[in-house]
């Protein structure tokens, strides 16, 4: 009777460790797939974001290729431009001290241009590389910044800067917007444009009636808060919308409606620099 008394005992002590030991081990399970859930997550936005830069940078170097062949195409007009000036010196009598001024004079402005252009694209190059470098890693996931054209883009998803479906400012936005501010601060020969940009959901809630409010409202929130957190000059500024129309992505993927839900932050030189240039061009 003893015996089986222990046994019973044994067998219900053995149940009881082995439902112990499945129950610790579900729960490991449970935990594994959290884990790797969240780093598939994770893998998902990396690799949205590489698609994104890989896809700036192509623009860039497409951009690049077209400047070149522009330049090749300048060169060739003004090779044109000289011969032809030889042979109208040549049959007109043109003193050939004449020609020579006009020619100094046509490469002293095309040498400012160059200059300018230079002078422009470095400071661009540095703009862009302080302020990558003064993102952490998160923020990088969330904000795009390329140089085109002469312009700088910032670009910010939706989600970092404000509540969901709204134009408000988020807590989250604080710190990077402080760090873009700096840089706006530190570059006053430059121009900021904000520009909101939304998918192609409709919108409609008090207050905004469609997607073209809400981007212009975001646009908006942005502009005020540089000028109201951070002191930036508000005659610097200029707060636009585009609504749906200036996406750069599919809007039939969920990453693709994302990556259209953004604002940019541009930041040009200013305009009468250029002014000044057209100003002092010679003659032809």
């Amino acid at each position: 009777m003893k015996k089986n008394v222990w046994l019973i005992a044994l067998a219900t002590a053995t149940l009881v460790l082995s439902g112990c030991a499945s129950k610790k081990d579900l729960e490991n399970c449970q935990n594994e797939n959290r884990e790797l859930t969240n780093s598939y997550q994770d893998a998902k936005e990396q690799l949205a974001a590489s698609q994104t830069r890989v896809a700036s940078l192509e623009e860039q170097l497409k951009q690049q290729q077209q400047q070149l062949a522009e330049q090749k195409r300048a060169y060739a007009r003004l090779q044109q431009s000289l011969d032809k000036s030889l042979s109208n010196a040549n049959q007109n009598n043109i003193s050939i001290e004449k020609l020579v001024d006009q020619i100094n004079e046509s490469n002293q402005y095309i040498r400012h241009l160059v200059e300018v252009k230079t002078k422009s694209d470095s400071l661009n190059m540095v703009l862009t590389n302080n302020l990558t470098r003064s993102l952490s890693k998160e923020e990088l996931k969330d904000v795009d910044v390329q140089v085109l054209k002469g312009v700088v883009y910032i670009s910010l998803a939706d989600n970092m800067l404000y509540k969901s479906g709204s134009y408000e400012i988020n807590e989250r936005a604080q710190e990077t917007l402080s760090k873009i501010a700096k840089i706006i601060m530190d570059y006053k020969d430059y121009d900021v444009l904000i520009e909101g940009n939304t998918d192609n959901v409709p919108i409609s809630r008090e207050n905004i009636r469609n997607n073209w409010d809400l981007s212009c409202l975001r646009a908006s929130s942005v502009v005020q808060y540089l000028q109201n957190h951070y002191g930036v000059d508000p005659k610097r500024l200029t707060a636009g919308g585009r609504g749906e129309y200036n996406p750069i992505a599919t809007n039939d993927t969920e990453i693709g409606k994302q990556r259209n839900r953004r604002t940019q932050i541009i930041i040009t030189p200013k305009l009468d620099e250029f002014m000044e240039l057209i100003d002092h061009a010679p003659e032809e």
